[in-house]
């Protein structure tokens, strides 16, 4: 009997993007018994549906195979690195240059399942979990990613991701400006300035305004946040290492240039 699809599965048109990206098959050895397009269309099935590992349907590959995948990729950064040939491309199809020169940071505390490595009490949200502290582009699309213990100040977690952006893309000459809300502000501009030569301009809530409203350049990682929660893997954080929590948000947003890049509909 033929194999059913899941809403998850990769389309043809999205396949010939990736499959471009994926590592090549080993000439020796035993041959793999699952194809990547059979991997990964698992790993998909797993963030948008937010099933355990033990869980795999039985029509998918075995659970210990996917997960040895996902794990084994993202030590070799392989995760990272196809994100990053895909926001170029994507970033090229919008009629913008390949590498940016402006981003949005942000985060967002998240309530873990269960204990784990680097979880902490977030006092402000009152989240006992974990931070994800992003640096998005001008059109959403992430640069960088770090997650981090809740108690993790937001100045602190800057810090953190804007190092390992520099330190990962520092050939990008054309970043310069980064623009952040309130609570990224005091000492971290003059930081910022010294150590990257980058500007940091803060975008203040007026205090008059009530209810919700629309800031200009923030609401840009806020969207990002959200195609974030679209998958249910990321609702909450499941993961038992944060390495692991930040693999899976690039794979969300692998699958949602993906299909941007392919014509289709985001989800």
């Amino acid at each position: 009997m033929e194999k059913q699809p899941y809403p998850t599965d990769i389309k043809d048109n999205e396949w010939e993007i990736l499959v471009k990206l994926l590592p090549s098959t080993k000439r020796t050895g035993r041959p793999r018994k699952y194809s990547y397009r059979d991997i990964i269309n698992a790993i998909y099935y797993v963030l948008n549906n937010g099933i355990k590992w033990r869980a795999m349907p039985h029509d998918l590959p075995h659970w210990k195979t996917v997960y040895h995948y996902f794990r084994s990729w993202q030590q070799q950064g392989y995760w990272q690195r196809w994100h990053t040939l895909l926001r170029e491309q994507l970033r090229l199809r919008y009629g913008r240059q390949a590498q940016a020169s402006a981003g949005v940071l942000d985060s967002q505390s998240m309530k873990t399942a269960e204990g784990g490595k680097e979880r902490g009490f977030d006092a402000n949200k009152r989240c006992v979990g974990r931070k994800r502290h992003i640096l998005v582009d001008s059109l959403g699309l992430l640069l960088m990613v770090v997650v981090t213990a809740a108690n993790v100040q937001d100045r602190d977690g800057a810090r953190i991701v804007l190092g390992r952006f520099f330190q990962v893309f520092f050939q990008s000459f054309r970043f310069k400006l980064i623009w952040a809300d309130g609570g990224y502000q005091g000492a971290l501009i003059d930081w910022v300035k010294e150590a990257f030569a980058w500007s940091v301009v803060i975008i203040k809530r007026h205090q008059d305004v009530k209810g919700f409203k629309v800031l200009p350049r923030r609401w840009v990682v806020e969207r990002t946040f959200s195609w974030f929660i679209r998958n249910r893997r990321l609702c909450r954080d499941y993961e038992r290492l944060p390495q692991s929590a930040e693999a899976f948000i690039y794979i969300a947003m692998i699958r949602l240039m993906t299909r941007r890049l392919a014509g289709l509909n985001d989800f």
